[in-house]
């Protein structure tokens, strides 16, 4: 038997250059070579060769299809195009309109939140709410718990501090007023490494740092207002923050104009004092009172500063201390629902809320593998939904599933399959109007104003230091409804706004002989609401159950 020889040639592709929209840059390629003993060296290599030219003059024809006005943008803005992904889909299932670099992997910042929040819908279903349970360890007399008061959290998401003093007011209506045992927080169902909000960029109470955790109140965000009183500035919390230490160092200047004020306070934890919070710089006069919101403490001890103060508020009394514990085995006195996945949609994507999205990404692993939530468990449970979904896994990185990462990947091929198949979900309306609208609300509020776009797409947003994307729906000024997927990573990117708005106008305004839009009415398998789909085994939202009743 006569072999053929092979000659074996890898390339390796970077992540971000032209080849990688048509390459796995997951892993080297071998292009195989059969020749016979007739064939010379040199032939088999100028054919390869000559390969590679005509593949480069493909690329860039497929570069230079992309609008002038989007490359010129980019040129000004200094992002190169191979820094760039873009995909354009009509919702007909058609060929693309524009196809650059689909298939590099690059971080889509907080788009990514699209793609925890269409796992979450098909794997929870729309009407899905977290509890919180409550038990009195002991006895209740004449408004008086004889005993600990225990709470045990299963990652809501959504306590508020309006949704805060309705939980306290389901426990007041059980006979609970004055609490003479201890404040026991369980905190068992998330199983979560030590976790510094302040590795991510060196800015540990940003808001947008808060860490997750299974008992969370306000987004663990404490309210300060900040008073020109006098020659100084007041620090006042809006919650008794007891045996907490505020220092203002504000300077005071006498100044009518406002601007800027935030970026001329630095608030800081001093190292040698975990319970205290400073607050210097500059503050002009003419601000009169602001609002300064910070991420001051781990979840845990903001729920207990939050529920002692609104607890005290409303007249009650706490006398013990709080502790870690674990929740009895018993039927629980109150179960507390919160608002429906829907609704916490809606605020998790139009304000692109971090925390919101890393909770439920460890709750879709917990649902899916059991408690205790770990981000491994919640990673599995986001690909297997999108698998299931025909949605392509291959290039998706995760790490919390918010986009808050350096390391979190996912292609503008699989975005793009992702808003395909959710449009097509029976869910879709759920999952297109939890996405900011352009120029009208959440994070797109004062993005585009002045332009044709204004009210007529629905995207998320991403935007990292050196991450900026869209991702969403579009119409066009036939009717006709694409998706559109604009990822650029590069150290220009806060300089992209006038090249995606170049990119989305063209998209709207240029005819594209798309159908008619009734010609795309979405083929919905209304099979899928059976199942999982529907799932909500606790109850509408804000619902209390007693466990005596349940």
């Amino acid at each position: 038997m006569l072999l053929r020889p092979q000659i074996m040639v890898f390339i390796r592709v970077p992540e971000h250059s032209d080849l990688s929209k048509h390459l796995d840059l997951t892993q080297s390629f071998a292009f195989g070579i059969r020749h016979n003993d007739a064939m010379p060296f040199s032939r088999i290599a100028y054919q390869f060769l000559a390969g590679l030219l005509i593949a480069g003059l493909i690329f860039s024809a497929r570069a230079a299809d992309l609008p002038a006005a989007f490359t010129a943008a980019l040129k000004q803005a200094g992002i190169p195009l191979d820094h760039v992904a873009v995909v354009v889909q009509p919702l007909d299932g058609g060929e693309p309109l524009l196809s650059h670099n689909a298939e590099a992997a690059l971080n889509p910042a907080s788009v990514m939140k699209l793609v925890t929040s269409f796992a979450a819908l098909n794997q929870l279903g729309p009407g899905y709410a977290w509890q919180t349970e409550l038990w009195a360890d002991g006895e209740i007399k004449e408004g008086v718990l004889n005993g600990d008061l225990v709470i045990k959290g299963y990652g809501d998401p959504t306590l508020t501090l309006e949704r805060m003093w309705l939980l306290q007011r389901a426990l007041r209506a059980r006979g609970v007023i004055h609490i003479r045992g201890n404040l026991v927080l369980d905190l068992s169902y998330f199983d979560l490494p030590l976790i510094d909000p302040g590795a991510f960029d060196g800015e540990p109470l940003a808001v947008y740092n808060a860490a997750p955790g299974a008992l969370v109140a306000n987004f663990n965000a404490l309210t300060l207002r900040l008073k020109p009183e006098g020659k100084q500035v007041l620090i006042v919390p809006d919650i008794a923050l007891p045996g907490v230490a505020l220092t203002s160092q504000l300077v005071l200047e006498e100044s009518t104009t406002c601007n800027g004020w935030k970026d001329a306070i630095i608030p800081f934890v001093p190292g040698y004092q975990q319970l205290a919070l400073v607050v210097s710089g500059r503050y002009p006069r003419g601000c009169g009172e602001q609002v300064l919101t910070l991420n001051l403490f781990e979840p845990a001890a903001t729920f207990d500063f939050i529920f002692r103060g609104l607890w005290t508020e409303a007249g009650g009394t706490l006398g013990g201390a709080t502790m870690a514990g674990r929740a009895p085995a018993t039927e629980p006195l109150l179960r507390f629902a919160s608002e429906p996945l829907t609704e916490a949609l809606i605020r998790l994507n139009k304000y692109s809320n971090n925390l919101m999205t890393r909770n439920l990404f460890l709750t879709l692993g917990a649902d899916k593998y059991g408690a205790p939530a770990t981000l491994d468990k919640g990673a599995r449970a986001v690909k297997e939904a999108l698998t299931q979904r025909g949605v392509s896994t291959r290039k998706l990185v995760l790490e919390n599933g918010s986009g808050l990462s350096r390391i979190e990947r996912i292609s503008a091929a699989t975005l793009s399959q992702l808003l395909d198949a959710a449009y097509r979900s029976p869910l879709f309306a759920e999952f297109e109007s939890a996405l900011p609208i352009v120029a009208i609300d959440g994070t797109l509020k004062r993005r585009f104003n002045g332009s044709s776009l204004a009210g007529n797409a629905h995207l998320k947003t991403g935007t990292l230091r050196d991450v900026s994307a869209l991702a969403g729906y579009l119409y066009t000024v036939g009717g006709q409804r694409v998706s559109v997927v604009i990822l650029m990573n590069h150290g220009n990117a806060h300089y992209s706004e006038p090249a995606q708005r170049a990119l989305l106008e063209w998209v709207q305004t240029t005819s594209h002989g798309l159908p008619p839009l009734r010609a795309q009415e979405p083929l919905v398998n209304r099979s899928a609401l059976q199942g999982d789909i529907e799932k909500n085994p606790r109850g509408p939202a804000g619902q209390v159950s007693a466990g005596a009743s349940r």
